[in-house]
């Protein structure tokens, strides 16, 4: 059974092992933490640090080879690839560098996709899609394909997709990596606004720019957290969330 009482993410020693030939790496030596609801924490490292390990486990596409992991309260390690599926789609909304648009649909319909898989009626699923795309400022574009949107537009339609089944979690991956600077703030602006609103989020991130954004800054080496740092307190976030969100209307 679920504790609401419990951070929507806590980790207890967490390690993650993968052999290879004749060696093994170790991903994560060892990892605890605790994010909870409302929190925007940003999270980096060099390549090889165990960022996107862990990240994986938090979104559910991976398993720890040791350790706790709960979400919202809800024990996953030990759950089958049928409830990791279930819990992926009814708690998380993942963000990615690449955008993962299916390429000859409109943003309607690649926004819809995860309502499908849930089995929302056709009816709500439009609904809901034009109300997420409308939110990402992106209402009067939804017949679009994603070649005929910019970079930006194409991961606003991306947000839309994370947001539609009202996830606990958004989790974004470089959310940033293929956009120039000023399109890259504007999905910054949209992300704080979300996390204002009280959507929890998580990114990785290389860029120190990008993590500047966020409540909480996790830096990672070697499968460890060497730093874990409050960039500050939440009524200072609350008062740059609201210019941020005014600048963005």
């Amino acid at each position: 059974m679920a504790d609401a009482s419990a951070p929507l993410i806590q980790a207890r020693g967490l390690t993650k092992s993968y052999v290879m030939g004749d060696q093994t790496v170790h991903a994560l030596r060892g990892v605890s933490l605790a994010i909870e609801a409302g929190d925007f924490v940003a999270i980096m490292g060099a390549s090889g640090s165990g960022k996107s390990t862990l990240m994986n486990i938090l979104g559910c596409l991976d398993l720890p080879t040791e350790g706790t992991y709960a979400l919202a309260g809800e024990a996953v390690q030990g759950m089958r690839p049928d409830q990791l599926a279930s819990i992926r789609n009814r708690r998380i909304g993942f963000v990615f560098q690449q955008f993962n648009l299916l390429p000859r649909t409109s943003a309607l319909e690649n926004v819809e996709l995860p309502m499908v898989y849930a089995g929302v009626p056709s009816a709500a699923r439009r609904e809901r899609a034009m109300a997420a795309l409308t939110l990402v400022g992106l209402g009067r574009r939804h017949q679009h394909t994603p070649a005929e949107l910019s970079g930006g537009q194409q991961q606003r339609v991306a947000i839309a997709r994370a947001l539609v089944n009202h996830p606990q979690l958004i989790l974004a991956d470089e959310p940033t990596g293929a956009l120039d600077s000023q399109t890259s703030e504007d999905i910054m602006r949209l992300l704080m606004d979300l996390n204002r609103q009280g959507m929890t989020v998580v990114l990785v991130t290389h860029e120190s720019d990008i993590a500047a954004w966020a409540r909480r800054r996790l830096v990672f080496k070697d499968g460890l957290i060497v730093q874990d740092v409050e960039q500050r307190t939440r009524t200072e976030w609350q008062a740059q969330a609201a210019p941020a969100a005014e600048a963005g209307a």
